[in-house]
């Protein structure tokens, strides 16, 4: 782990955004889902909160969170199994206070009695539906600097095609933001705009004390959304500044993005983006390395250990644990942990959940935009 000191505590919201992939967040929370072979999406921002200094880390959590609960355990991978700070999961109901949230306001003003026992300076605000590798201390750095009440982190990109396709608000919300120099000015919520915008990243940075204050005044007016609500609405009383990253982002937005983003991890400078620099730490699982027999044919792929493979892959991602029997094949598809795929069997652009089982000689055939999948513990 990096050794930086850093003022600065972090609340995560891991749940916001299940409503982009519903398919894949009946069981799970989006900040469990699966990505790059053998990660989950959280685990790249919490490397990347503690190689940025970050060792106190609140995680509100509202349905589905078995998954997620299950991957972090302590927290030890990420060096947040300490005494003091380290990883914090607050369930609904945990006490009186802490019912199931509605926005991020009143997620926040749950954990009030937290947040005033806390020591640090700064607070982190995040979502977890974007795997990258980000560098908060130097984001921390620049909003000391600034003085700014609330500093936004975004990056010069595209909206994805899903969010400019969809016409159902309750998805969830997203947000473009007008700049003059890093001065925000306005922000933009669900704009149907193509071509490159100040695409927030939804992570923010305030000041605790001013963080309590603005909630609590908030939570008595009955608003909901902090963005939407406290920062779009009432943005003229506060001093907002942006933070460009520049950095590789992978953001899930639908299963089609969710193929896309997987599959750009094959081309070698996408993979070195995301991964060069600060390492990703996930939860260890001790399975013996992948076994290529016989015949097998593998051509651009990226294989997670535990596999066994005697088909053909190509073009493909196999977490770990992935089986693929004789004479299968298996094109541009995505294996989630512990598929079985049965002998002769034909896969292209198809995603199988974890433990998924494809009995042999089956078929199946999907496109670039309108992936198959198959839900967890499915036999075929």
């Amino acid at each position: 782990m990096i050794n930086v000191n850093t003022d600065a505590l972090a609340v995560i919201f891991p749940n916001t955004y299940d409503k982009y992939l519903p398919e894949m967040t009946s069981m799970r929370l989006m900040a469990s889902i699966p990505f790059a072979g053998r990660y989950r999406l959280i685990d790249f921002l919490l490397s990347s909160m503690v190689n940025g200094g970050i060792d106190n880390v609140a995680i509100l959590v509202t349905k589905n969170y078995h998954s997620l609960t299950d991957h972090l355990g302590s927290g030890r991978e990420w060096d947040l199994a300490r005494k003091y700070g380290g990883l914090n999961v607050f369930p609904p109901y945990a006490v009186e206070s802490l019912g199931v949230y509605h926005g991020w306001i009143q997620g926040l003003e749950s954990i009030r009695n937290y947040l005033v026992d806390q020591k640090e300076r700064y607070v982190v605000i995040s979502d977890s539906y974007i795997a990258m590798n980000f560098d908060f201390a130097d984001m921390i750095e620049k909003h000391a600097e600034s003085g700014a009440d609330v500093t936004i982190a975004y990056k010069r990109e595209p909206i994805p095609e899903e969010l400019l396709e969809n016409t159902d608000p309750s998805k969830g919300m997203y947000y473009t933001l007008d700049l003059n120099g890093k001065k925000v000015i306005n922000i933009n919520i669900n704009p149907k705009v193509e071509g490159d915008q100040n695409y927030s990243l939804d992570t923010f940075i305030v000041s605790r004390e001013w963080l309590i204050r603005i909630i609590d005044e908030a939570y008595i007016r009955g608003d909901t959304f902090f963005v939407r609500d406290i920062l779009g609405k009432r943005g003229a009383e506060f001093d907002i500044r942006a933070y460009e990253y520049t950095g590789y982002t992978a953001r899930i937005t639908g299963m089609r993005s969710y193929m896309k983003e997987n599959m750009e991890l094959l081309k070698e400078e996408n993979l070195d983006a995301l991964f060069s620099g600060n390492p990703v730490y996930t939860k260890i699982r001790d399975d013996n390395p992948t076994v290529y027999h016989g015949d097998t044919k593998a051509s651009n792929v990226m294989v997670a250990d535990g596999c066994e493979i005697q088909g053909e892959i190509e073009n493909s991602i196999l977490f770990r644990g992935v089986k693929i029997g004789k004479g299968a094949k298996v094109r541009n598809s995505i294996l989630l942990q512990d598929t079985v795929i049965g002998d002769n069997v034909e896969l292209d652009h198809v995603i199988t959940d974890k433990g998924v089982t494809i009995t042999a000689s089956k078929s199946l055939r999907g496109s670039e935009s309108f992936p198959v999948y198959i839900e967890k513990g499915k036999k075929i």
